[in-house]
């Protein structure tokens, strides 16, 4: 089954590559590597704030990182020229969570969007990755991640 039929299986419909922001590019392909830059929460709604440890819980964040990795693979869907189905696998993710100084649980809130690329992708999904806190985020966006394919 392609990837595009995949994701409409699952009743997901990827937003369109959001537009950066200040001065850079949204994604860099060299070679069958597509680098994208960080991408933050957003919903339907809007930019997803707010800080973790500080009136944001962990399925709250996990929520906001999900909405990071719909546009991950919008970025990648982009740098494919619309064929999302060239995508071969995540390579990595580095995810950014605002949150206090003694907030715990970087990993669960980016279990968001980790565990959507494994529901959405299979075994291509699986990825490395590594889960930070930051003192402050753009826009104060809860979570920021970028991420590092593999295209055909």
């Amino acid at each position: 089954m392609s990837l595009t039929a995949r994701l409409a299986d699952l009743g997901i419909t990827l937003p369109d590559a959001p537009a950066p922001a200040a001065n850079y590019v949204p994604f860099v392909v060299t070679g069958n590597t597509v680098y994208v830059s960080g991408q933050i929460s957003n919903g339907p709604d809007g930019l997803i704030t707010g800080r973790l440890g500080d009136g944001m819980d962990v399925d709250a964040g996990a929520a906001a990182a999900r909405s990071c990795a719909l546009s991950l693979l919008a970025q990648v869907r982009a740098a494919c020229g619309g064929d999302l189905d060239r995508l071969k696998r995540v390579v990595k993710l580095t995810g950014f969570v605002n949150s206090t100084a003694d907030f715990p649980d970087q990993p669960k809130v980016i279990n968001g969007a980790s565990d959507f690329m494994v529901e959405a992708l299979g075994e291509a999904g699986h990825h490395a990755r590594s889960a930070v806190s930051a003192a402050s985020l753009p826009l104060g966006v809860a979570v920021e991640i970028e991420g590092i394919f593999e295209i055909e």
